[in-house]
């Protein structure tokens, strides 16, 4: 494993691109994200409200809230997983707040685990307080990989097996001070549409502002219903990852059933960093989670998230060779 030194070095390696983002009010965002949940919801609401206290269940957060210079950060990406994997990419979440001008933040979001602190390639939910002041981390994140023994989802914490706060390949990511304050609250039901949550929010956004670039980061709980899920193998493809289908075969697909907590970030439109769009992992108090795609109950599904605008992305160690194979 590599030392905290050497891991710190591997994030700043590589040039970090800054992008100013659009950042409407609250109430201008609030309508407009509901305008578009309407025609994909049966039901859907958005209120601007005081973020709820993260600390409680169901989230068990190691903050209050979402709020406090809130950003979003997309580092490595899929190009170094498919087609053939680069295990030498490895980033330490206390390198990531530092890198996106946070020290001490508190970052939320979807990627992978190390798999040279794990021994295996693993689905990461991260959830950590990172380092300030002499002040350890809190890392309360959750990874889910496939069970040796019986093939099915194995969701453990993060701190019940490891002692750091590595993450390997890819993840995107909202960074914030964690701090209280005005979120936009999220209420849909009975999906009537073909696309998730997450999926109508950001092309709500792209089409509402089609020549600006906006972003949305913040948690999710999908509160009845069920839902599809993927969790990469333990074990990287021996074989390159050439198509759609390949990936697809090379991943376990799960049906996951409610409660599910989600962590999502999201982009309405890629300004040139060859970004993920969208993003969204989840786990649960009764061991199932992993990547989200959408629910799979749409005439019972009932969704409750709190989210916020990011003022800035910031794109940590781009791939120089790119593709959009495995970007769902």
């Amino acid at each position: 494993m590599l030392g905290k030194q050497e891991m710190y070095h591997t994030v700043m390696a590589s040039k970090t691109e800054k992008f100013q983002l659009h950042v409407p009010s609250l109430e201008e965002l609030r309508q407009v994200l509901e305008n578009g949940l309407k025609q994909n919801f049966a039901d859907a609401k958005v209120s601007v409200t005081d973020c709820p206290d993260l600390t409680q269940e169901p989230f068990t957060f190691p903050v209050k809230g979402l709020c406090g210079k809130p950003r979003i950060t997309d580092v490595g990406g899929v190009p170094y997983v498919i087609p053939v994997v680069h295990p030498d990419k490895i980033y330490n979440m206390n390198a990531v707040s530092k890198e996106v001008e946070l020290p001490g933040a508190f970052i939320l979001g979807a990627g992978a685990v190390s798999s040279k602190t794990a021994g295996m390639n693993a689905e990461l939910m991260p959830l950590v307080l990172t380092e300030s002041e002499g002040k350890p981390a809190v890392n309360a994140s959750y990874f889910s990989s496939i069970n040796p023994e019986d093939g099915k989802c194995l969701q453990e914490k993060y701190s019940d097996k490891f002692h750091d706060c590595d993450f390997g390949l890819l993840a995107n990511l909202y960074v914030c001070e964690g701090k209280p304050g005005k979120v936009l609250e999220v209420k849909a039901s009975r999906r009537t549409g073909q696309d998730s949550l997450v999926t109508c929010m950001r092309k709500t956004m792209e089409q509402c502002y089609p020549d600006k670039s906006l972003a949305l980061g913040g948690t999710f709980v999908i509160q009845k219903g069920k839902a599809k899920i993927h969790i990469m193998p333990r074990v990287f493809s021996p074989c390159p990852l050439q198509t759609e289908e390949d990936v697809n075969n090379w991943l376990k697909h799960f049906e996951v059933s409610a409660p599910l907590i989600c962590q999502s970030v999201m982009v309405s439109r890629d300004p040139g960093l060859d970004l993920r769009v969208e993003h969204t992992h989840g786990f649960s108090h009764h061991g199932e989670g992993g990547h989200y795609y959408i629910d799979t109950t749409p005439d019972i599904v009932e969704y409750q998230g709190y989210f916020l605008p990011a003022e800035y992305i910031y794109r940590i160690d781009r791939p120089q060779e790119t593709h959009k194979i495995g970007r769902d």
